[in-house]
């Protein structure tokens, strides 16, 4: 097994204040453009906290309701808005192994450890995640669980690990029998609609498809993203659901409550860091 990086203190808080301008420069393209975005997960509950990363925290994740997510590809891709900060989202011309849109920083270089072979620039990054509506029939929320399985599995074309011998048998399987990369992406394509057919803005219930099997079990009441609520991190004013408190209890629980002690590190795995130098574009 690969050896990966271990982040001293010095070198987590560097990264994190390094992060911060991925984020304002995307922030402030979604105003630009109208586009709405909420910090989330551990970002969220560190705003309201102690206004900025929670100390363990190595990046930065934000959601956004589905239009708005699918218009982020097609604006960025139309401006172009910088060579230094490139999105990256896995199409016909790029492969990220990644399930949902990420913002690069290119002016530095970090390599996760589940992407030490993917032919990307490998900079610093911020996770965008959609968020999607969520079907009230539970036959319609298993389809869409199903979809989503199909879609992470022929686009990151990862067999999950954790997850039960029979998926990670099922899984292999359907890769062996789809090999071809167009077919691959036929089918990840045909998924990714099926599953997000339910319009954002008129579901009673919402739901993370794009965060992992862990968090798409889950679903809100799509009135905790009614609106946003604007707090300072690290020393930026950002935008949060509206209803956080309800966000963040339903994921975490007592959410102002740190976790023990041998859960607070960082949950990345690290092949490589420099933040002194360029990653290769």
């Amino acid at each position: 097994m690969a050896e990966t990086i271990k982040l001293t203190p010095e070198l987590l808080r560097e990264l994190q204040l390094k992060e911060l301008d991925t984020l304002k420069f995307f922030r402030d393209f979604c105003y630009k453009n109208n586009l709405t975005f909420y910090l989330c997960g551990g970002c969220c509950i560190g705003s309201l906290r102690t206004g900025g990363f929670v100390p363990w925290d190595d990046d930065i994740d934000v959601l956004m309701p589905r239009p708005d997510y699918e218009r982020l590809v097609k604006l960025w891709n139309e401006q172009n808005p910088s060579e230094r900060f490139l999105l990256l989202k896995t199409d016909n011309k790029i492969f990220t192994g990644n399930i949902f849109v990420t913002i690069t920083d290119t002016n530095y270089t970090l390599i996760k450890d589940n992407q030490r072979n993917v032919d990307i620039p490998h900079g610093l990054v911020l996770d965008v995640f959609p968020i999607d509506g969520c079907p009230n029939g539970k036959l319609k929320r298993y389809m869409q669980y199903f979809w989503t399985m199909i879609y992470s599995l022929f686009l990151a074309q990862i067999v999950p690990e954790n997850h039960g011998k029979l998926l990670s048998i099922g899984s292999n399987l359907l890769l062996k029998i789809f090999r071809k990369p167009e077919t691959r992406t036929k089918i990840w394509k045909y998924a990714e609609k099926r599953m997000s057919k339910y319009d954002f803005y008129k579901s009673d219930y919402v739901t993370e498809l794009c965060a992992g099997p862990h968090f798409m079990t889950y679903k809100y009441p799509a009135r905790i993203y009614n609106g946003t609520t604007e707090v300072e991190f690290e020393g930026l004013k950002m935008p949060i659901m509206s209803g956080y408190d309800e966000y963040l209890t339903i994921v975490f629980g007592d959410y102002m409550k740190e976790p023990p002690k041998e859960k607070q590190v960082p949950h990345h795995d690290i092949a490589f860091i420099d933040l002194n130098t360029p990653c290769k574009k």
